[in-house]
């Protein structure tokens, strides 16, 4: 049986086509990349699997006892899991201890039940549970978890937190282990690499390529792309279709280049094929009976080519904006004056940090995750406030802050009304939505269901808006096509005021000019250096290899010594 197929699927949200007659079916052991232009319809084909979204039309075969697991580009807040720890949430990845009730609850019921048609019933249901618990490697499973934990480099300080204590990129980082650890049958991953320090994303290649289940995984990391997936997906987002190509997307990208110069071949000749019949014909049409037959050969022989004509596929548009300053800040915009900070004083994220942005320079702050980079933002914004020390910022200091998790939008309004407090009108802001490739009745959609990668358009045309002199960017090249990744940092790189830089992007950072280095936790200030980038997350990690290899053995040792 193919585990999923897809006949005749078509999607439209109003008057915009996503899908139109899309067929496609994924085999045993697939693993897939999708690719794709922002808004082609990725996520919106995840949230049909995974039934969030019903479509217009189409049909979708997909087995109900495969287990699905999701891993989303936005970890959002589960309200549920507020004060669960995060060691707790992890465990909850294989539902083993709700599972072993439902055995004990089931072989009580069967002690008092003397009805065969009954206990044919319940043993039907207590087979289902013993093979899930097979499933689920009940008796290894905790060693497995410890891998897991130990394999994505997640701190043991961390397992007794709470999920609402930790940061977005930890958050995602807990997110992936939990589902590689609840071992679903198909994989669904969008974005996966967003916010993975380079050890736990070499962890994550391995740990997929040996997989034996089907991965379906949207993705802008060609790296990730290529060591992974063995077939890709292309989401076009002008026929609103898609295809599969054989080979990861290297070997995409060159069947695609073949294809394309082969049809561009053909375009080239018919065009001037074209030309030929045409000019037969003018020069015939008007003359003797011969020459009009002539003509009216080449009229036919026109009209069949016009049948079989090539057409090439129009270029996908690409966001286009600049960035002013209102006004030119004073020399020092930002001053941290021994700043100390952490979500309870047993736990400083920093102590006594102090540092200044020079008027005009690129600061890029640099640390493992959870360090304590996105902190660092929000408490130059006021949404946090430190403990101990200071944030100056002067008066002729105007900041606009891009937040990796868009929260300098609404959600619950639309893209239009997310722009109603600029003082522009109607058509001005419509032609500036336009750069952002936002046009018609696009503008019209509420932020909620939006793509992460369309959210990311709104919140640069907001910051776009603003004229401010100096930008707090967190990660905003998350959820980007290279194209669009590649647009805004030459358009940052050109940028006149000062900019706060968080990001892993390596390309991105490396085209923007970056001054200085904030290394954190120690504070220290250093010029830029592409190998610092590259490693510096990975060198409070080399410490605890060893402590990680120990704790594993130990607890291995421990797990087994109590069956």
């Amino acid at each position: 049986m193919i585990p999923l197929k897809i006949e005749n699927l078509c999607m439209s949200f109003g008057t915009q086509v996503i899908f139109d007659n899309v067929s496609f079916q994924i085999n045993n052991n697939d693993k897939v990349g999708i690719i794709g232009v922002n808004g082609a319809g990725k996520s919106t084909l995840f949230n049909i699997l995974l039934g969030n979204l019903t479509p217009d039309s189409g049909n979708i075969t997909l087995d109900t006892k495969i287990n699905l697991g999701y891993l989303p580009q936005v970890i959002m807040e589960d309200a549920s899991s507020e004060d669960e720890t995060v060691f707790d949430y992890l465990l909850e990845g294989r539902p083993i201890k709700k599972l072993k009730e439902e055995l004990t609850n089931l072989y009580d019921i069967i002690a008092n039940t003397q009805n065969e048609y009954e206990l044919k019933k319940y043993y039907k249901k207590i087979n289902r549970i013993n093979e899930l618990l097979e499933y689920y490697d009940e008796y290894n499973a905790e060693s497995i978890l410890l891998k897991i934990i130990s394999g994505m480099q997640i701190d043991d300080n961390l397992l007794d937190l709470k999920l609402k204590n930790i940061s977005g990129g930890q958050k995602s980082k807990v997110a992936f282990a939990k589902l590689l650890y609840s071992n679903p049958e198909i994989m669904l991953l969008d974005e996966p690499t967003n916010h993975l320090d380079l050890d736990t994303k070499d962890y994550i290649i391995n740990y997929l390529k040996n997989y034996h289940g089907i991965i379906l995984v949207i993705s802008h990391d060609v790296e990730f792309l290529n060591a992974v997936t063995k077939k890709t997906l292309y989401v076009d987002k002008m026929k609103h279709n898609v295809e599969i190509y054989n080979g990861n997307y290297e070997k995409y990208m060159k069947i695609k280049s073949e294809r394309d110069l082969a049809k561009q071949r053909l375009y080239e000749k018919q065009q001037r094929e074209e030309e030929k019949l045409k000019g037969i014909i003018a020069k015939y049409i008007r003359g003797n009976e011969k020459k009009a037959n002539i003509a009216k050969d080449r009229i036919k022989k026109l009209e069949k080519l016009e049948t079989q004509k090539i057409e090439l596929e129009k270029k996908n548009k690409y966001t286009k904006f600049n960035m002013k300053i209102n006004r030119p800040s004073y020399s020092i915009p930002i001053k941290c004056n021994n700043l100390t900070f952490g979500y309870d004083e047993e736990n400083l994220l920093y102590e006594n940090l102090n540092f200044d942005l020079t008027r005009g320079e690129k600061l890029l702050v640099v640390g493992e995750n959870g360090i304590g980079k996105t902190t660092l933002l929000r408490l130059i914004m006021g949404y946090l406030t430190p403990i101990e020390g200071s944030i100056e910022i002067t008066d002729k200091t105007d900041i606009a802050y891009y937040a990796q998790e868009h929260e300098i939008l609404d959600n619950n309004k639309t893209i239009l009304e997310n722009f109603a407090n600029f003082g522009l009108a109607d058509y001005e802001i419509r032609r500036m939505l336009g750069s952002f490739l936002f046009s018609g009745d696009d503008i019209f959609k509420k932020v909620e269901v939006l793509s992460p990668g369309e959210r990311s358009r709104v919140a640069l045309a907001k910051i776009s808006l603003t004229g401010a002199n100096t930008l707090l960017l967190d990660e905003p090249t998350n959820h980007l096509d290279p194209m669009t990744q590649l647009i805004i940092s030459e358009t940052f790189k050109n940028y006149e005021g000062t900019m706060l830089v968080v990001s892993h992007n390596l390309d991105f950072v490396d085209n923007l000019n970056i001054n200085r280095m904030l290394l954190l936790p120690s504070g220290r200030i250093t010029y830029y250096d592409r190998d610092i980038v590259m490693h510096y997350e990975m060198l409070e990690e080399k410490n605890k290899i060893v402590d990680n290899l120990n704790k594993e053995y130990f607890q291995e040792n421990m797990i087994n010594s109590n069956y």
